[in-house]
């Protein structure tokens, strides 16, 4: 290493200041770009863990509520006209919320079918989420469940 004096003190070219120590724009850049390429891959996944478990919750709803209904019907022998009906009768503890709507607007299928031969009038035989909105995952409409 060159040693030179200058002014009565010696300066060593080749060490580097404390000062002078950082990164370039340049290394900065690569690992900013490598971040947004990880948060990137990130989000994506857990937006499909969020539709999957949206899916989870509507397939237990309308499980749920198809069953209360089936109980309903063969308790009371007939169907239940609305699904209030199934909560003032404590077979829901209260209607659950289309977890693709936010809201409790379920569609529901009036029908005439007869579960046994005592029940006495049809009512609410089928119940459906009221969205538009298809599956990403099986491109089937969510209201067909």
């Amino acid at each position: 290493m060159k040693k030179i004096l200058h002014c009565g003190a010696k300066i060593d070219r080749g060490a580097r200041r404390d000062s002078e120590r950082g990164f370039t724009l340049l290394e900065l850049m690569v690992v900013m770009t490598i971040i947004v390429i990880l948060a990137t891959m990130a989000t994506g996944g857990y937006m499909r863990a969020v539709d999957k478990a949206h899916e989870a919750t509507l397939r237990q709803d309308l499980r749920d509520m198809r069953k209360a209904i089936n109980d309903y019907t063969l308790d009371k022998e007939q169907a239940p006209n609305s699904l209030d009906d199934l909560v003032s009768s404590e077979y829901l503890r209260a209607i659950p919320k289309d977890p693709m709507t936010g809201q409790t607007d379920w569609n529901t299928s009036s029908c005439d079918t007869l579960l046994t031969p005592d029940q006495s009038a049809g009512g609410i035989c089928e119940v459906n989420s009221s969205t538009s909105k298809v599956s990403p995952f099986d491109g089937t409409a969510y209201s067909s469940w």
